[in-house]
């Protein structure tokens, strides 16, 4: 193992400056994705926990006023909060300081979606944050791999011009070497393709069920605008 590693070592010391460039290259574009990967994942197991737990105390049947107070207390506190319940409490405000307005039932609920609609796109680039790297990188690493052992082939075969006998034992290092840039070139693309597919899933089923909370949100504030509507025009 140790010798292999050393080879390995020897191979990548002895390429020319820019295939050595192009590994470089590739092994920061994988540490990035890698730290990325991480850190998405994370995001993404916490704002799942977070979405379950808000839709736990929203549905449980709290008056949405003292969910939308207990929330403040949260944020004067220094907790941040995302997902559902940045929705919850984006329409609910528009909703509350329109109504004091004394608009009518449809502006009312005009405005709220719409404050929703906003709250909802932020939190749909919160989802989405990094992975357009990921996938650029799993997308172009191979190419960037493959011009590196194209470059390095090219200049074995340069070097073939002025050897006396050209042997495989000559040409064998720098095919070698070059062929190093393809394999570190697999290596960056193939985690950040595999993590770009699982994270962008996951993005996608959190963002449908945002969605979805703020479609349901919205029909209880309709329902509640259009009864207080109701029970005013028959006084």
């Amino acid at each position: 193992m140790v010798n292999e590693q050393m080879s390995i070592m020897s191979l990548v010391s002895n390429a020319s400056l820019l295939v050595q460039m192009v590994m470089l290259a590739l092994l920061l574009a994988s540490m990035v994705s890698w730290s990325m990967i991480v850190r998405r994942s994370l995001f993404f197991r916490r704002a799942k926990r977070e979405q379950m737990r808000f839709e736990g105390e929203f549905w449980s049947g709290m008056d949405l006023a003292q969910l939308f107070r207990d929330g403040n207390e949260d944020a004067q506190a220094g907790k941040t909060r995302d997902g559902c319940e940045a929705i919850f409490r984006a329409g609910f405000k528009e909703f509350t300081r329109l109504r004091q307005q004394k608009m009518d039932a449809d502006a009312v609920m005009e405005g709220t979606q719409r404050a929703m609609r906003v709250a909802l796109n932020r939190e749909e680039e919160r989802l989405d944050q990094n992975l357009p790297f990921l996938a650029s990188v799993g997308s172009t690493s191979p190419y960037v791999g493959l011009f590196g052992t194209v470059w390095g082939i090219m200049s074995s075969f340069r070097g073939l011009a002025n050897a006396h006998q050209a042997t495989l034992q000559t040409v064998a290092p720098g095919i070698s070497e070059a062929l190093v840039a393809t394999a570190m070139g697999l290596f960056a693309a193939i985690p950040a393709v595999l993590a770009y597919n699982r994270l962008s899933a996951r993005s996608d089923s959190l963002y449908s069920q945002y969605e979805t909370f703020s479609d349901e949100f919205s029909s209880i504030l309709h329902r509640q605008v259009h009864a207080r509507t109701t029970t005013s025009a028959s006084q």
